[in-house]
Order: C-alpha cells, then structure tokens, then sequence
C-alpha cells in the first residue's frame, strides 16, 4: 500500500523502536519449528537495534539458542482500540550481546532488571534486523529495509563515549530542561522525566514506563555538539 504524501513512515518506525519498552517475541521451537510467541521487555542499542534480556530457563531463549530467527512486534500503546495505534513488526536473528555500551542502555531503559542482570542464566541478546513491517492505519502500511530504520553510527564514537556522562548531568543538573524538552518539544504531561540516552538521531526521555523520543534538528556526532543542541533545544521549548 502506498504511504499517505505527509506519512513518513521511516521517522514513525524510529520512534517506535527507540520508545519500545516491551514486546511480542516470536521464536520457533525446535522439535516442531511450530512459533512460540512471548512478552519481552525491549530496549534500543545506539543504531537503533532492539535488546532484550532473556534466560536461558525460558523456552523463548531455548528457542533462541536452537534457531536465531525472532520477529519482535512493538506498538504505540495508545489508549483505547489497540489496532488503531501503529506497530513495528521486525524479523532479524537474535545473538548474545557483550557490548558494556548495550548493556547500560537496556538498564537505563528497564532498571529494575538491574537485580537480575548478572545471573549467570541471563544473557542480554541484540537483534539485527533483516526486514521490517510498519502499520501505522489506514493507507499508512510499509515494507522498510534495516538501513531505513537503524542509525548510522559511524563517526559518533565521541558521543557514545560521552552519553553516560552526559546523560547523567542532564538528570542531576539540568532537569528542569528535561521536563521542557517532554512537555513543550514533545507535548507529553508534566512529571519527573530523565534522560535515558543520546544517539546521533535524538534524546530519550522516559517517566516511569513512559519513554518520549525527540529528534534533534542535526545530526550530532560528539559531545561539544550535544552540548549546543541541548541549549538550543532548551531555547526553543521556552519560546526564546
């Protein structure tokens, strides 16, 4: 079906995925190949890639390990009739992941996993996406490919060095910008938001279970230039 003229349908895709903070898990189970469907919860790598933390006592995770192929189906969770919210379906292969940089991002998205995390049966796993599956209502239905959805990291070594630190100054000094950013940038309610991350693309901000994706009006690569896109941002919400 041929998207709406004013739908983009690559911005509606990264939003969800980088908002995601559970789905449905889809494996196939290894004696019948028959599919075996699970909620996980789910955060995003720094390119976007979804990550989930699974054990190997579940039997999605034993169908992992026996035949990688997953589809992970996230959703908006709008209020009322759930079909009419979008949905992102992403089929990949799920691998074990060590990345330290993967591992914080899943925790600053999910804290409370922190107390299970280092269980000797838990295994935090990326997906790399192979295709994915946008419905996002009527006339707004779209095949995208990985390199539409994921984010080109390349050159942004700076900013990920950076993005625990950062992030941890705009929640200890600057939270009075990060309940700007939420309310007047992305017009969600009044509460005690935190910055979960950064990645070229945007910021995270997330209240509770609530996450809010904001897009900035450059790519930015390092940390001198978050610095000055946090500050214009931060203008722009308070009308200067």
């Amino acid at each position: 079906m041929k998207p709406q003229a004013d739908f983009d349908p690559i911005l509606a895709a990264k939003k969800l995925l980088r908002e995601a903070r559970s789905g449905a898990l889809a494996t196939l189970m290894p004696a019948t190949g028959d599919p075996y469907c699970s909620l996980v919860n789910v955060a995003s790598a720094f390119d976007g890639a979804p990550l989930i933390l699974i054990s190997t006592l579940a039997i999605h995770t034993k169908n992992v390990i026996a035949d990688s192929r997953v589809s992970l189906m996230v959703d908006e969770r709008k209020e009322g009739d759930p079909l009419q919210g979008a949905r992102v379906m992403l089929m990949g292969h799920a691998a074990v992941t060590t990345d330290e940089h993967d591992r914080r991002r899943y925790l600053a998205r999910q804290p409370e996993a922190a107390m299970f995390a280092g269980f000797k049966d838990f295994a935090f796993y990326r997906i790399e996406i192979s295709a994915a599956h946008l419905v996002a209502g009527f006339g707004r239905i779209v095949d995208l490919k990985p390199q539409d959805i994921l984010v080109d990291a390349t050159g942004a070594e700076d900013l990920l060095a950076a993005e625990e630190r950062a992030s941890a100054h705009m929640n200890e000094d600057h939270a009075d910008a990060l309940r700007l950013y939420a309310t007047k940038l992305y017009g969600a309610p009044d509460g005690d938001w935190r910055c979960a991350g950064f990645d070229p693309e945007g910021l995270e901000l997330q209240h509770g279970r609530i996450a809010a994706r904001i897009p900035f009006p450059q790519r930015v690569n390092g940390s001198g230039p978050l610095r000055a896109v946090l500050v214009q941002m931060a203008g722009e919400a308070r009308g200067d």
